[in-house]
């Protein structure tokens, strides 16, 4: 079973165990989560072996089935998307663990349909990953789409529904419409779909089959029909879809579906562009302005919202358009830089809405306005958010510091001086929208009413369930660990821009 191709289809095989299983033990809440914590466990153990063996060298592949001439469902694991397949597989336990404790604590109904849509979208985001062709991608992008629209109007109010129409009819239309016409001009320009080292647009481009303008007009179909990684205009299904409750948020922001957009972004980029075409044509540079553009404006709208939730993702919108930044400026450091954004956004992010949740089940408080001094109810739980801040923002010792590093010098190989300072500025922002909110907790006194409530009881609590703070305590732990462990990432992420 340790080889390579079995291992791929045990990394897609155990999700689905997953999701069948949560509709067997249904009626049994504690076996249900249980096997699923047991299989995600699995899952990241059998996607570790088979990174051990993607990072010496190998390129594990794997043949499904042929819809039609050129038209495959395969799989081929790089080390791109091996990094994205070890975060989506890691925090898949982290999630289910902190979820339990979420819909328990706040008395969710449907929780097996909870986990098992949860479970197919980790499925997607595995096939995303190890695709080996932009249709098999494109198939697995889809899915997610589609497996996470009952997560997102969970509730089944009439603002969950109209947040679920906003979600599902902007990634569906921007696919349809963008996504699925990029992929057939490739497929008329290339005759292949393959994701290939070096890009596969070389060839037309040379023999004169497209053109300079043309190419940026492909890039922008991809880069908008790819509606997941948020950039603006294509971004309202994301804030629309924080009606979902915060673990479904969480999956959104960090574990699975926003990266498969920014992933799937740079995937393109990197096998069917190349960066060395994009160098050479300068076709890219617009897509980095328009990533630059997202990443200020983002972060000044999350300074404006008092909801928890909303800022947090205003503040996911702008953390993506640094990954599109990397992909848009095609030079191997703002690639990597990229890549490792994908990482350190994930931990980092993923704590946040962690601990949202934890001070919804404990106090339920929605808005920043509302949590002075709750810091010294709950310090584990803003301490950890504090941690996650300092990720986010890109200072030293959180992880985001190196990504963020190798971005700027992305801008500064090109030139590109007014992005620089759209990164620092963006750096600022993200202090002023995040930092004030531990510091108001631990440092502000609590009113001495709570003015939600008939009776001052919510003053009495303290953190949320453990199978709440756990999670957020090891994800925050992981945002400083990874500032120390970033080496490793970057040797793995360095043959993706190497010939």
């Amino acid at each position: 079973m340790t080889d390579p191709v079995n291992l791929i289809v045990l990394s897609l095989v155990l999700p689905l165990v997953a999701f069948v299983m949560n509709f067997v033990l249904g009626n049994r809440p504690n076996a249900r989560e249980c096997s699923t914590v047991v299989i995600a466990t699995i899952l990241f153990g059998v996607v570790g072996l088979l990174a051990s063996s993607v990072f010496d060298g190998q390129r594990p592949e794997l043949f499904v089935s042929e819809m039609l001439p050129g038209f495959s469902i395969a799989f081929s694991v790089e080390p791109l998307g091996m990094i994205f397949a070890l975060v989506a597989s890691g925090l898949w336990i982290l999630t289910t663990i902190y979820g339990a404790g979420y819909m328990r604590g706040h008395h969710e109904k449907h929780q097996t349909r909870f986990f098992g849509c949860f479970a197919l979208a980790i499925f997607a985001a595995i096939a995303a990953a190890f695709s080996s062709n932009l249709f098999t991608m494109f198939v697995a992008y889809e899915l997610m789409t589609v497996s996470t629209y009952p997560l997102v109007t969970h509730h089944g109010t009439a603002e969950a529904k109209s947040g679920g129409r906003i979600y599902l009819g902007i990634l569906l239309s921007t696919s349809i419409a963008f996504f699925m016409m990029a992929i057939a001009w490739t497929w008329s320009l290339c005759g292949t779909l393959d994701f290939k080292q070096g890009g596969i647009l070389n060839v037309p481009y040379e023999a004169g089959e497209i053109s300079t303008l043309a190419l940026g007009v492909l890039l922008g179909l991809f880069a908008f029909g790819i509606g997941k990684a948020a950039l603006m205009p294509m971004h309202r299904w994301l804030p629309a879809a924080m009606v979902a409750p915060t673990p479904v948020s969480a999956l959104l922001h960090a574990v699975a579906v926003v990266k498969v957009g920014v992933f799937s972004l740079l995937k393109v980029v990197v096998y069917i562009f190349g960066i060395d075409l994009l160098q050479a044509t300068g076709v890219n540079l617009w897509l980095a302005y328009v990533a630059g553009f997202t990443i200020v404006v983002a972060s000044i709208i999350a300074m404006t919202k008092d909801n928890l939730k909303a800022r947090l993702a205003y503040s996911t919108i702008g953390q993506l358009a640094y990954i599109s930044l990397g992909a848009a400026l095609a030079t191997p450091d703002s690639v990597i830089g990229g890549g490792m954004h994908i990482v350190m956004h994930a931990v980092g992010k993923i704590t946040l809405f962690f601990c949202a949740g934890a001070i919804y089940v404990a106090a339920h408080k929605k808005n920043i306005s509302d949590m002075a001094g709750l810091g010294r109810q709950m310090p584990w739980t803003f301490g950890a958010f504090l941690v996650a801040s300092v990720s986010i923002i890109g200072l030293p010792p959180g992880g985001g510091a190196w990504s963020k590093w190798f971005l700027a010098v992305g801008t500064a190989e090109t030139h590109q001086y007014a992005l620089t300072a759209a990164l620092m500025i963006s750096s600022l922002l993200n202090i002023a929208y995040l930092v004030p909110i531990p510091i108001q907790a631990f440092l502000k006194p609590r009113p001495d009413r709570d003015s939600n409530h008939d009776s001052d009881h919510s003053h009495d609590h303290g953190e949320a369930p453990l199978a709440c703070v756990i999670p957020l305590v090891i994800t925050a732990t992981l945002s400083i660990v990874l500032f120390f462990a970033a080496e490793p990432i970057y040797q793995a992420l360095l043959p993706i821009v190497s010939e």
